[in-house]
């Protein structure tokens, strides 16, 4: 039986790592993320998109390592808005990532929005490159309502504001297993799985 191939996740957030192990544990594939390259440079986000984002995270750190590398960029981006935050979803409130400051700003920066113009979506890239080539870039999108409070505790970033209409509940107040069921996340995984499939399966 063939060695697994390693793939480098391009994060430091291991709730993000098991959730990648999980969804690919049926490929040839041993996840690392970036905690064990302490030594490589952070690759800059300076997209105007999430796919440009992904695309820069995999190529920069596959050609720090020399490993296959997967690189994601994901988001909150409302309509009313014009589609902010958007790739600035982390940064909203400034540069500490602040998901409590960044939940503050939105409310505030909504607070006149008619309930009938809420309407948002998350979105998710995600890209897969070797050391000098970009395999694929896949995205997924999940489409939503914000809300005018906080509502649950669970999941991370916008979540206690992202009401998910066929729920009837926000991503903060449903179980981790079904949000993951509908996410952004696991939508673009999913097309992840079939464009490793394919590369790893090698030239037909």
């Amino acid at each position: 039986m063939p060695e697994p191939v390693r793939l480098l996740v391009a994060t430091t957030n291991l709730k993000k790592l098991k959730e990648l192990q999980d969804l690919l544990a049926d490929l040839p594939v041993q996840c690392v993320s970036l905690k064990d390259f302490p030594g490589v440079t952070a690759v800059e986000e300076t997209g105007k998109t999430f796919q440009a984002n992904a695309e820069l995270k995999a190529l920069g750190y596959a050609g720090q390592t020399g490993l296959l590398t997967l690189g994601e960029d994901s988001g909150l981006c409302c309509d009313a808005l014009q589609g902010a935050p958007g790739v600035m979803s982390a940064r909203f409130s400034g540069a500490e990532k602040d998901d409590n400051a960044n939940n503050r700003k939105l409310l505030q920066t909504m607070e006149t929005v008619p309930d009938a113009e809420r309407s948002a979506y998350y979105e998710s890239a995600v890209a897969i490159a070797a050391p000098r080539q970009l395999i694929g870039t896949v995205s997924g999108r999940v489409h939503g309502v914000i809300t005018r409070e906080l509502r649950g505790s669970g999941g991370f970033g916008y979540d206690p504001l992202f009401s998910y209409p066929p729920f009837g509940q926000t991503f903060g107040e449903v179980p981790i297993e079904l949000k993951h069921s509908v996410s952004h996340r696991s939508r673009a995984l999913a097309q992840v799985h079939v464009l490793l499939e394919r590369y790893l399966a090698g030239p037909s």
